[in-house]
């Protein structure tokens, strides 16, 4: 299922297939000409324009509806705000903790949806950690088993970044809504890569930057906050964009705007605002469950060419906790040296280490991405070996 048969179409779309295989986009992301056009061609308005000219807030109003629709969510729970871990710090900045309150997180997570609650323990909250039987393999029994009548949120990621297993978002965010735990989603691992439906999944917060999947620009992503929360989650930025000042005057009292709005302090990167603008239209118009189906054949289709050549695969290789993340390494070779075989192949991956110190390489191809490419890579490796 190629979803770009045109090759000189797909190279124009996306550039970085010209020279290299990119197989990275866990990481952070090449842009496609479409994103890299429409930020040009705002950078060149903003030299002739002051850079809120004329329709920017219309193309801030347009983008809150894009990332509403992506996530199932309503407009005005979107604050258009990165990077992750700034979403992820407000959210556990912003509760009104009570002593005895419990967050339940995972240690082996990627460390920005581990250390923003992790310091809340200087404030008298216990967090805990989940114990998956291998890493990142977060089921809902696994939640269930852990949760105690203190437990007032638990903050997981979509998909980790090191196996890519893949969460059963919505069945964990049933089993907490009906227990009355809080659902904090780190969501950078899957947004632009699998639908998700927040209000379908009870997600209460969301956070997620634009520069992996999404193939958007760096420092700008969706932040979600459920609308029922925003007396709850007290902004802890403020500014004159979140705070009423008419006329730029200040007040004596503290008023929030009645949107997630409340959440962004000041002016916007609207540079980046512009660049993931179009990257959703592109997601809109190509469909989540089409870009679903084509990352989980590519990675059918890498595996069974990494198998034969000795190498083991982290995580599920297939059904509903596989993603498009595949990390691997050999028994005897070296995964650096094979990381440094791909990159003298033109091939971009990731190298990624364990607790215990073992390197690993990491492969996420995207929806662009072509077997013929796939085969580039393994080709280069079985030389390597």
């Amino acid at each position: 299922m190629n979803l770009f048969p045109d090759e000189a179409r797909r190279r124009e779309l996306f550039p970085i297939c010209g020279e290299q295989v990119f197989l990275a986009h866990a990481a952070v992301a090449p842009l496609p000409t479409f994103v890299a056009d429409a930020i040009c061609a705002y950078t060149r308005a903003s030299s002739e324009n002051h850079q809120e000219f004329g329709d920017v807030l219309r193309d801030v109003k347009r983008t809150r509806q894009a990332c509403a629709q992506l996530i199932g969510a309503h407009a005005d729970e979107i604050a258009l705000l990165g990077p992750t871990s700034l979403g992820l710090s407000l959210f556990a900045n912003g509760l009104d903790w009570q002593p005895g309150d419990e967050v339940l997180c995972y240690h082996g997570d990627y460390p920005a949806n581990v250390y923003p609650w992790l310091e809340l323990r200087r404030r008298g909250i216990t967090v805990r950690y989940l114990e998956p039987a291998a890493p990142g393999e977060i089921t809902p029994e696994l939640v269930a088993r852990a949760l105690t009548p203190r437990t007032r949120l638990v903050a997981l990621a979509s998909a980790h970044f090191f196996t890519g297993y893949r969460l059963d978002v919505t069945a964990i965010g049933t089993l907490l809504h009906e227990r009355g735990v809080l659902f904090s989603l780190d969501a950078i691992q899957t947004l632009g890569a699998f639908p998700l439906d927040v209000e379908k999944a009870h997600v209460d917060f969301l956070s997620a930057d634009a520069h992996k999947w999404l193939l958007g620009p760096l420092a700008i992503g969706i932040v979600y906050v459920r609308r029922a929360h925003f007396e709850r989650l007290r902004p802890t930025l403020l500014g004159a964009w979140n705070v009423l000042a008419p006329n730029f005057n200040t007040q004596d009292d503290i008023t929030f705007v009645p949107t997630a709005q409340r959440y962004e302090p000041g002016v916007l990167n609207i540079l980046g605002i512009i660049g993931m603008k179009a990257a959703l239209d592109f997601f809109h118009a190509t469909g989540m469950d089409t870009i679903a189906a084509r990352l989980l054949e590519l990675k059918a289709y890498l595996v069974r060419q990494l198998e034969p050549l000795g190498f083991t695969i982290l995580g599920p290789c297939e059904g509903s906790a596989a993603s498009g993340i595949t990390t691997f390494r050999h028994a005897i070779a070296s995964s650096t040296a094979l990381f440094a075989a791909l990159e003298k192949a033109h091939v971009i991956a990731s190298l990624r280490h364990d607790r215990a110190g073992l390197d690993y390489l990491r492969f996420s191809p995207h929806c662009y991405n072509t077997e013929a490419e796939i085969d580039h890579a393994v080709e280069a490796l079985r030389s390597a070996l």
